[in-house]
């Protein structure tokens, strides 16, 4: 594997793959990414986003992965979730609770996506569904992992939901429309969702970005709060270094689609190996500094093409 090590991931056997896991089957991490490398075909011949990633996610663990726009972060999440953009493919190996998810049938996908696998999207205008009220979004969810529940049940567990990411008066506000929440709200409304379905692992990728500080400081506190109670292993995508600080355990660190450097949260941020990573943290506002100077730094990238389907570069 490409980049600097603070330390090494967890390693554990797996059992080869079948069907879909259940839960608290498998031993070892809950998550293992080896060799992950994610091609678009373009027609100069196929390009790679993502090369030869690696890392675990610890059952109840929380790992960071951070980078600029464009490093791979966003399509590693959506290999995991089998949710790539027509015209990708990804090789190497993803297990999840022993099972490998490359090359698993779109119906066992949909099995785990969702129910044991949840995702929570960096904009939650754009992903609920402005006709329809949260809560029935929320239950509809529900009811598509969960047979023979009715749907009085299902509007049951979305406001249950909806209190455990602190909504008030949730009773009433489930029959309210998305554009009726702040974006704050909505936010919870998404992570709500998730929630609903008792998920072992949440892909949140970049849940805070269109929020206020104070709202982000919420978000990330509920993220933690909602990990503590439930043993929920997280995976935080983020650009942002402080946020990764606040929250997770482990960081990797992504440039142009590789890993730059991994390990401890605690470790990288006070010993960083890879000179990126020391940029990347440099270019962080601290308290201390100087008012009225603003600490900058260059980055220059290496050149790749553009990544198909995104309208962005590598660049």
């Amino acid at each position: 594997m490409s980049g600097t090590e603070n330390t090494s991931p967890e390693s554990g056997s797996a059992p080869e793959s079948g069907s879909a896991p259940e839960s608290g089957r498998g031993s070892g991490p809950l998550l293992s990414v080896r060799d992950l490398t994610v091609s678009f075909r373009t027609a100069q011949g196929p390009v790679n986003v993502v090369k030869n990633l690696e890392f675990d996610v610890p059952r109840g663990g929380a790992l960071g992965i951070v980078g600029e726009s464009g490093s791979g972060k966003s399509m590693t999440s959506l290999a995991i979730m089998g949710l790539l953009p027509k015209g990708g493919t990804a090789t190497g190996s993803v297990r999840f609770d022993g099972a490998e998810l490359l090359g698993m049938s779109e119906r066992e996908k949909r099995r785990i996506r969702g129910d044991r696998i949840a995702m929570i999207f960096q904009d939650p205008l754009s992903s609920l569904n402005p006709y329809y009220r949260v809560g029935t979004q929320i239950a509809e969810a529900y009811l598509s992992h969960r047979s023979g529940v009715s749907r009085r049940q299902a509007r049951a567990v979305a406001i249950e939901a909806m209190e455990r990411v602190h909504i008030r008066d949730a009773a009433r506000r489930v029959d309210h429309y998305p554009h009726q929440f702040s974006g704050g709200m909505r936010q919870r409304i998404m992570i709500a969702m998730a929630l609903s379905m008792e998920p072992d692992l949440i892909i949140a990728d970049e849940p805070t970005t269109a929020l206020d500080v104070t709202v982000q400081a919420q978000i990330l506190d509920l993220l933690d709060e909602i990990r503590g109670e439930t043993g929920a292993g997280l995976i935080l995508i983020t650009h942002d270094l402080a946020v990764v600080s606040e929250v997770t355990d482990q960081i990797v660190v992504m440039r142009a689609g590789e890993t730059v450097e991994r390990g401890a949260v605690e470790q990288v941020f006070s010993d960083p190996q890879a000179d990126y990573t020391r940029r990347l943290l440099d270019a962080v506002p601290r308290i201390d500094d100087e008012i009225g100077v603003l600490r900058t730094t260059e980055i220059t990238l290496p050149h790749d093409s553009a990544v198909p389907g995104t309208g962005r570069s590598t660049r």
